[in-house]
């Protein structure tokens, strides 16, 4: 018989839900790869280095699943070039920051009057909820924060974001997103959910995650009962390319939407992953056929060691124009760039663009500021 304290772990152990238990299987270390991976010199250089600061490696057994598919389809090892790969593996290039690049590129500590708390736009208000993701997405634009140690977010701090939203009357909604909302337990997503709620009965939650698709598990209908108490809840998701929308993530989605959850989805334009019309246009109208809308489509933020995923602001443009006239309103996203430093997002167009030089491009900001984007090599 087991007692004491050795017994209180164990039983503890044997109750953590099942995606806890699948994220702990999460490949951390070049050991942990499958042997259909055989790393590249610029993979294995990032590893070797330890990555200077960058994000760790952290890749879950939903992503892995997909890649030994992937690798299948390819004769037995996954290709170097492979999208979901190059979402999840660290590369040498991410090591080289540019000079134009920043820690905060969308300048949310500027627009931040509580610790977690980000208000930049008068009705909404981003609350960072956890530092946790389950998987580290390569392109992360808020690595300064992402995996860095600090946990989910504590009562007291709650009580300070509470007291905040009875005073700001104009926000109307509230983003939790992090890290990744949903790495949250329920109860501590409650937590969080409740004292918003308490504070502005009225709040529109956005909740944003990657868990449907990385670790779809983690959608269960335990989760989906509590989401639903707290109407009206908005789902945000990342989907970038039409391999992370398998049964698995289809399951997650549909449970979530059964339920009468709104799924809206943001895409980032990675260069390798997703930057022709093809591929965009599978993705929005598999997006479109899983019951959920298309919302952004996002160039590339300037955070340090991503310039390798960005992609030239004409391409990006062009690949834009060509998916316009294959699409429905309803399988478009805006395609959208967040000014760099803070000045806020702007739907690209041809008429958003108001000049260029050799470094860049000059942009109207929504308040027709103009703001410089750093050209990219195409």
């Amino acid at each position: 018989m087991l007692r004491g304290r050795g017994r209180s772990c164990y039983l503890y152990r044997m109750s953590r839900p099942a995606w806890r238990q699948e994220l702990a299987r999460s490949i951390t270390t070049s050991d942990g790869l499958p042997p259909f991976i055989c790393l590249s010199p610029s993979e294995r250089a990032f590893l070797r280095t330890g990555g200077e600061g960058r994000l760790p490696l952290k890749v879950p057994p939903a992503m892995v699943r997909r890649m030994v598919r992937a690798a299948e389809a390819a004769g037995g090892a996954l290709p170097a070039d492979d999208p979901l790969r190059r979402q999840s593996l660290p590369r040498e290039e991410e090591l080289a920051a540019q000079p134009y690049e920043l820690a905060d590129p969308l300048g949310e500590q500027k627009h931040s009057p509580l610790p977690r708390l980000v208000h930049r736009y008068p009705d909404r208000a981003l609350l960072l909820v956890t530092d946790q993701c389950a998987l580290h997405c390569r392109h992360c634009f808020r690595s300064r924060f992402t995996g860095g140690g600090r946990g989910a977010i504590t009562a007291a701090e709650l009580a300070d974001v509470a007291a905040y939203l009875r005073v700001q009357q104009e926000i109307r909604e509230l983003i939790l997103s992090g890290g990744d909302a949903l790495l949250l337990s329920d109860r501590q997503l409650s937590d969080a959910l409740s004292a918003a709620r308490a504070a502005r009965p009225g709040i529109t939650f956005r909740v944003a995650t990657r868990a449907p698709v990385v670790l779809p598990s983690r959608v269960t209908p335990e989760l989906v009962r509590l989401l639903r108490a707290h109407a009206p809840v908005w789902i945000v998701t990342q989907v970038n390319h039409p391999h992370e929308l398998d049964a698995e993530s289809a399951s997650a989605l549909a449970l979530l939407i059964d339920a009468g959850l709104p799924v809206i989805n943001q895409t980032v334009l990675l260069a390798g992953v997703n930057d022709d019309a093809d591929t965009l246009e599978r993705l929005f109208r598999g997006l479109v056929e899983r019951r959920v809308k298309p919302y952004y489509l996002f160039q590339g933020d300037l955070a340090p060691g991503t310039s390798h995923f960005r992609v030239n602001l004409e391409r990006a443009l062009s690949i834009v124009a060509e998916l316009r006239p294959r699409l429905s309103g309803l399988a478009m996203p805006v395609f959208a760039v967040d000014i760099p430093g803070g000045a806020g997002k702007v739907p690209l167009e041809p008429s958003a663009l108001v000049g260029e030089d050799e470094a860049g491009y000059r942009l109207a900001g929504p308040d027709g500021s103009i703001h410089h984007y750093p050209r990219e090599r195409v």
